[in-house]
C-alpha cells in the first residue's frame, strides 16, 4: 500500500454475494494541487505580472499593424537571404541526418551488444539535444565567422541528435530475424544491417528527415540574430531600425516559403507511410 493510500484510505464496499471490494481515493485533487503550486512558484520566479500584460498587450497589435500592408518594394532584397536560409536548412538537415545513422546503430541494443558503447552514444545524443540551437550557432559564429556556414553547422548538430535518437529507437523495434539469419550465413554486421534492417527503418527515417527539414527552415530564420546568416540577419536589422513594413514583407515571404515546403513534405511523408 502506497503512502497516499495510507493517508486517504480506500473505501470498502460489500457486494450482495458477500465479497468486499476496495475503491481507492482519486489522486486527481493531489495532482491539481501540485500543478497549482508549481504555477504559483513559476509566477514568483519569473516575475510574471498580469497587470503589465493586460496594459501593454495592445502595443503588440500596434506593431503588428505597422507591418501591414508590407513594403513590397523591399521584396527584391528578401529573396537572396530567404534562399540562403532554405539552403543552409537543407544542407544542415542532410548532413546531420546522414551522420546520425552509424551512431544510431551504435546506440541500438539489438545491433550493438556492447552496453558501454550504447550508453556512451545515448548520453552523447542527450547532451547534444540539450544544447539550444541558438547557443550552438553563437559558438559556431566564433569558430567559423559570421555567415551561413555557422548556421549550417548549428542545424546539422541539431539534426544529428534529433534524427539519431528517433532512428535508434525505431531500430530497436524492428524484426531481427533476417538480421540474425544473415549474420549466421557469414555476412558482416554492416552488410546484415543494410540488407535486413534498413528496408524496415527507411520509410520512418525519411519521414523524420522531411519533418526535421521543414522545422529547420523555421528555426533557421532566428539564427540570424546571432550572426549565422540567412533572413534572420536582415530581420534583426529591420526590427532594430523599426522598419516594420519591411519586417512584414519578410514575414510574408517566410510564411509562403514554409507553407510550400510543409505541403510538399506532408505529401511525401504520406507516400512513405
Amino acid at each position: 500500500m502506497s503512502v497516499y493510500d495510507k493517508i486517504f484510505k480506500p473505501k470498502v464496499y460489500t457486494l450482495p454475494n458477500g465479497k468486499t471490494v476496495e475503491k481507492k481515493a482519486s489522486r486527481v485533487p493531489v495532482y491539481c494541487i501540485i500543478i497549482f503550486l508549481m504555477c504559483a512558484l513559476s509566477v514568483k520566479v519569473t516575475g510574471f505580472d498580469m497587470k503589465i500584460l493586460t496594459t501593454r498587450i495592445g502595443q503588440f497589435f500596434v506593431i503588428l499593424g505597422d507591418m501591414f500592408p508590407p513594403n513590397m518594394g523591399f521584396m527584391e532584397k528578401v529573396w537572396s537571404p530567404l534562399f540562403d536560409t532554405i539552403k543552409m536548412s537543407l544542407l544542415g538537415s542532410v548532413l546531420g541526418a546522414l551522420l546520425s545513422v552509424p551512431f544510431a546503430m551504435l546506440a541500438s541494443t539489438n545491433v550493438c551488444p556492447n552496453k558501454i558503447v550504447v550508453s556512451v552514444v545515448r548520453v552523447m545524443f542527450s547532451l547534444i539535444r540539450t544544447l539550444p540551437t541558438l547557443v550552438t550557432a553563437l559558438v559556431a559564429t566564433l569558430v567559423f565567422g559570421l555567415g551561413t556556414l555557422a548556421g549550417t553547422f548549428a542545424i546539422a548538430v541539431f539534426s544529428f541528435a534529433y534524427i539519431g535518437k528517433l532512428t535508434y529507437e525505431e531500430i530497436e523495434t524492428v524484426d531481427m530475424g533476417a538480421f540474425e539469419a544473415m549474420e549466421a550465413m557469414g555476412a558482416t554486421k554492416a552488410r546484415a544491417f543494410i540488407s535486413a534492417i534498413v528496408p524496415q527503418v527507411l520509410p520512418f527515417y525519411l519521414s523524420n528527415c522531411l519533418f526535421n527539414f521543414e522545422g529547420n527552415v523555421r528555426y533557421a530564420a532566428v539564427l540570424g540574430y546571432v550572426g549565422a546568416g540567412g533572413i534572420g540577419l536582415v530581420l534583426n536589422e529591420k526590427i532594430s531600425w523599426r522598419e516594420y513594413s519591411s519586417v512584414g514583407t519578410m514575414l510574408v515571404a517566410l510564411f509562403v516559403a514554409v507553407f510550400i515546403i510543409e505541403s510538399i513534405s506532408r505529401m511525401l511523408r504520406k507516400k512513405l507511410v
